[in-house]
């Protein structure tokens, strides 16, 4: 999977009185971006994360032993994860976070399509 940005999990943990995070959170990354990760549904992602979970439309992840949320949205079909925002678990609680990261909209719609020529129709001979 492509992980879509790491910068926000630097800021994270980054952040003073969150640096306990980096290690996890670079597990995580370090995980999630391993070429062997291809995850093709939902299905795949709670059979590696057992404690992640469907909030609204984004994939919920439980990080550094249940003390930190990573959100984040996934497009199977194009193997991308968007990090949305990583939150303590006890800012989770406060639910502010509902109004900030976008979970209770709908998805962004897919891109169109370009312009694919269908299938090209041969004339018959002797007809």
């Amino acid at each position: 999977m492509r992980v879509i940005s790491k910068s926000r999990l630097r800021a994270f943990w980054e952040t003073p009185g969150y640096e306990d995070s980096e290690g996890p959170l670079q597990a995580w990354h370090t995980h999630v971006s391993n070429k062997s990760v291809a995850w093709q549904s939902w299905a795949n992602v709670k059979a590696e994360f057992g404690s992640a979970s469907l909030v609204g439309s984004c994939e919920v992840f439980n990080i550094g032993g249940n003390k930190y949320r990573l959100f984040t949205r996934i497009l199977y079909p194009s193997q991308k994860v968007f990090v949305l925002k990583a939150m303590t678990h006890a800012e989770y609680d406060r639910n502010k976070w509902k109004d900030e990261c976008g979970c209770y909209e709908p998805r962004p719609p897919k891109p169109p399509m370009k312009n694919v020529p269908g299938p090209v129709k041969r004339k018959r001979r002797g007809t």
